[in-house]
């Protein structure tokens, strides 16, 4: 069985890492009041950071929620995406899905921007 932790080593963890995702995004993956940037990394695993804004979800809680669910799509999906540096935003009204939809929103962009990346590379190439 892999290894389904989620160390600091798969998040962004400074500015830095977050204007770099920003200003190189190659692929975005669009969700139900979620959206996703993601650039290759030179690592050999992804990595993932959060923008939950207030002004977009008022509540810490419903926030707080958010967070929470993203990691854990994260960390149960890491080992089919490829090494990227993926930051995902939220959008208004995210806060209003239930877990249910806000896992098949999920799984579904990381399946996308796993396709994405695979595509990329096979034109490149």
């Amino acid at each position: 069985m892999s290894c389904q932790g989620f160390p600091r080593c798969l998040r962004l963890l400074t500015p830095g890492d977050y204007r770099h995702v920003f200003d190189q995004a190659a692929y975005k993956v669009h969700g139900k009041g979620l959206l996703a940037l993601a650039c290759s990394n030179n690592l050999d695993h992804p990595r993932v950071g959060l923008v939950i804004s207030k002004k977009n979800v008022r509540r810490a809680v419903d926030r707080n929620r958010l967070k929470r669910l993203i990691r854990e799509s994260f960390r149960l999906q890491q080992h089919r995406l490829p090494a990227v540096d993926v930051v995902v935003l939220a959008r208004r009204g995210v806060h209003e899905l239930d877990n249910d939809t806000l896992h098949r929103q999920l799984y579904g962009m990381w399946r996308r921007l796993e396709k994405d990346v695979r595509k990329q590379s096979i034109k490149a190439s």
